[in-house]
């Protein structure tokens, strides 16, 4: 759970900015996707092969340069 409690002279706007920083950081939003739809098992194993082949992509990418 994610709480921000407002600092002495601290607007709103800028409570609201800290708030979503933390919600970003923490990984919320992508845990809250994830679990917005049931996943069947086939599409976790595609979903898990399309990473591992995609970190390979990267680890590549990185060697290159």
């Amino acid at each position: 759970m994610v709480v921000v409690k407002p600092k002495p002279g601290e607007s709103q706007d800028k409570m609201i900015l800290r708030f979503r920083k933390k919600v970003v950081s923490s990984g919320l939003l992508l845990e809250l996707r994830d679990r917005e739809r049931h996943k069947t098992a086939s599409e976790r194993r595609k979903l898990k092969k399309y990473d591992i082949i995609h970190q390979r992509e990267l680890e590549k990418k990185r060697e290159a340069v």
